[in-house]
């Protein structure tokens, strides 16, 4: 399965949960993830996206660790529909627990 076969799922999957899974670029930023996966309720994670078998470059590996250490969530080879399972569900849970939220006054 190619890298863009594997964008395309997710992006499809993402958008049918009501969320949106942007291409991610920032110009003078080398290394950041491929895709920003935005959901209802504010959530927010970075998916790196890859073919079967490969991996990030030392420089992806950094700004990954770079953007945990700063509380957000980044899902790292993402190349399988088990991996793209794997984010679903964490999409899926975090929107629940968002909608279990709304309307609490804080």
């Amino acid at each position: 399965m190619l890298e863009k076969e594997i964008e395309r799922k997710l992006r499809k999957r993402v958008t049918a949960m009501g969320g949106l899974c942007v291409k991610f670029e920032s110009p003078g930023n080398a290394g950041v993830p491929d895709r920003l996966i935005l959901l209802p309720g504010g959530i927010m994670a970075f998916v790196e996206l890859k073919a079967p078998g490969k991996h990030e470059r030392p420089l992806q590996r950094h700004v990954q660790d770079k953007l945990r250490e700063l509380g957000f969530t980044v899902f790292s080879s993402v190349d399988s529909d088990a991996q793209i399972d794997r984010v679903v569900s964490w999409a899926t849970l975090m929107v629940g627990k968002a909608t279990r939220l709304e309307g609490l006054t804080v």
